[in-house]
């Protein structure tokens, strides 16, 4: 009895993970909601998050888990906008440093300009986990499009994102 529960988990374990690498989130079309919101750390997200501001999908943006030392004129330079984009829709937030505080970050910011809808950038491994973590932060009240950058994850990237994955939801089962 105890093999077979034993086979059984690490049958749901395996399909699990194969869901989990080889149906990848995929960017959004064009549709548009009261915020976008966009996490840093890798490679294509602030460019497609600023495109995607740019073609009206949205009127602001905030950059969840910016380093503190950045300064917006510095990110109009680097991605080759205007400083009055930044200054008058681009919000930057330097509280994130994890997937879990860009979630209370991006919730804190939801909230306090009352928005039901927000696009959700970020890279297409990291999507599931992010729109998780965001998700139990900012609640039911808020509709969330995910909007994945695509990318080339190699195992290692993708087996530690899901176990990280795994153990979002167990904490969200837990209450943690």
């Amino acid at each position: 009895m105890i093999k077979r529960l034993l086979s059984l988990l690490f049958l749901a374990w395996v399909l699990g993970f194969a869901w989990f690498a080889l149906l990848l989130p995929l960017p959004a079309k064009a549709e548009k909601t009261d915020a976008i919101v966009v996490l840093t750390g890798g490679p294509g997200r602030i460019d497609r998050a600023l495109e995607r501001l740019e073609a009206g999908d949205a009127k602001r943006l905030l950059i969840s888990g910016v380093a503190r030392e950045v300064k917006p004129r510095e990110l109009a330079a680097e991605y080759k906008r205007p400083e009055k984009l930044f200054d008058c829709c681009i919000a930057l937030g330097f509280e994130a440093e994890d997937t879990r505080s860009n979630a209370t970050e991006v919730a804190t910011w939801v909230a306090r300009r009352g928005y039901k809808s927000i696009r959700l950038i970020t890279t297409d491994w990291h999507m599931r986990r992010a729109e998780y973590e965001i998700g139990r932060a900012i609640g039911d009240k808020v509709t969330i499009l995910p909007d994945a950058v695509r990318s080339q994850p190699n195992f290692a990237t993708l087996f530690r994102e899901y176990h990280k994955y795994l153990a979002g939801l167990a904490g969200g089962l837990l209450g943690l």
